[in-house]
């Protein structure tokens, strides 16, 4: 594993332990050049790959991670906890790749993350909807807002946002 700090090739496992619900390894690591520890997962690969359909009709492979980063940009500052975003893309990567078998529509995956969005955090759905659906006027962004304030939310718990850390292991 290269460092995410200093690039070096050289650590060692402080710890490692089940994540994930069992479908990965969490590993933490001490970079032995420069002393900075960091996190790895160590997953299980798909044999059969995922295929993005995007809108100009490119193929493109399924990356979990874009679904992070789309997640992490619509979300901002708004007070969700990491692992809450992890647990969405986990469960939405899974659902992907039990529904489909070959190829999916970069626009059902934005439908579906839309609606988790929607249901953990209505600002952070009301950021990712305005890019995934552009909307072309503020009329267009209106009926959305009045949309979301007429639909029955599911507000979030507390686990959701603020899940219960994790006891040591001694």
């Amino acid at each position: 594993m290269r460092c995410p700090s200093c690039d070096a090739d050289n650590d060692k496992v402080i710890d490692s332990r089940p994540g994930e619900d069992g479908s990965a390894i969490r590993r933490r690591r001490e970079c032995l050049a420069c002393g900075k520890r960091y996190t790895t997962y160590e997953r299980v690969e798909r044999a059969a790959r995922l295929t993005v359909v995007k809108r100009d009709g490119a193929r493109v492979p399924f990356d979990a991670e874009k679904l992070m980063r789309g997640l992490q940009a619509a979300c901002g500052k708004r007070p969700i906890a990491q692992e809450a975003k992890e647990r969405l893309v986990q469960s939405l990567d899974e659902e992907l790749h039990r529904a489909f078998d070959r190829e999916v529509e970069s626009a059902e995956i934005g439908r579906r993350l839309a609606a988790r969005l929607r249901d953990l955090d209505p600002i952070a759905y009301v950021r990712f909807a305005s890019e995934h659906y552009g909307f072309a006027s503020i009329e267009e962004f209106a009926a959305e807002m009045v949309a979301l304030q007429n639909r029955p939310v599911r507000l979030p718990n507390e686990r959701d946002l603020f899940p219960p850390a994790r006891p040591e292991k001694t």
